[in-house]
């Protein structure tokens, strides 16, 4: 009999160890750019896992920043962030890369993902950016307006014309009947802005935030023609993913905190 419960508690002490092992491992962390993760990473009844955003590279700064403020307001939430032209990002989206939440750098790639059917609910405009030309510190070549990136000798990088900060270019080139030579038209807004910084284009296009954000690498033109192609930034929850959990990070975006984050690089409200 002694033997039998020797035997029986060796099976049992086996068996709970087992049923330990067999638990998926957590990695925790800090917001970060990085690949979509799988839909229904987290828990949305408990308000716990893995939140996965889909962001305009021109919004990389201002969500880093929030997504960490988001995290610490909600223990147990991890946010991971996917930062990329909108464009490219909602072409993710309709080929089923998953996610959670959609922040477009305008109303047109917005439409698109809405159209495509893999937005839920209605998107709400949070923010508005405008145009600025990114040159080097001290802004040798001495550009001081639109005309002027059309001087001899100039190597001008802009946008793609699919991607919003492309689309917005075009705008000013319509109003102003300047049509620019770019060297190169890059697939967001932070190429743009890298190619610049690192010295390989004496200016390029990007939004008045990236060049903010980058103050000390890149100088900021301004020019009054940005104030006509004002872009609309709108977020919104993906379809099929955490809508508890999306919905209150829009709502974050949306709130106080959002809009103070925004601002601090230039970042204008919602129109």
């Amino acid at each position: 009999m002694k033997k039998l419960a020797l035997a029986v508690a060796a099976i049992a002490l086996f068996a709970g160890a087992c049923s330990s092992s067999d638990q998926p491992s957590t990695q925790t962390g800090g917001s970060s750019a990085s690949a979509p993760a799988p839909k229904g990473s987290g828990d949305a009844g408990t308000g716990t896992g893995t939140l996965t955003v889909f962001a305009a590279a021109s919004l990389t700064e201002s969500f880093t920043a929030l997504g960490k403020e988001f995290e610490a307001q909600h223990p147990g939430v991890t946010v991971k962030f996917s930062f990329a032209g909108s464009s490219g990002l909602v072409q993710q989206l309709t080929n089923g890369a998953k996610a959670d939440v959609f922040a477009s750098a305008d109303q047109a790639n917005m439409d698109k993902a809405v159209q495509g059917g893999v937005i839920d609910g209605q998107p709400t405009v949070f923010a508005t950016n405008k145009l600025a030309i990114a040159v080097a510190p001290g802004n040798p070549k001495g550009i001081k307006s639109f005309a002027d990136l059309n001087k001899a000798g100039l190597t001008v990088v802009t946008c793609a014309p699919q991607v919003p900060c492309g689309s917005a270019t075009k705008k000013v080139e319509t109003a102003t009947g300047v049509t620019l030579k770019p060297k190169s038209e890059e697939q967001d807004v932070k190429q743009v802005l890298n190619k610049v910084a690192s010295g390989d284009a004496d200016a390029g296009l990007v939004y008045v935030t990236d060049a903010t954000s980058a103050a000390g690498k890149v100088e900021k033109v301004d020019f009054p023609e940005a104030g006509g192609a004002v872009n609309n930034y709108p977020i919104a929850a993906v379809k099929g993913g955490q809508a508890a959990l999306a919905k209150e990070f829009d709502d974050f975006v949306l709130g106080t905190e959002g809009k103070t984050e925004l601002s601090k690089v230039g970042f204008g409200p919602a129109q």
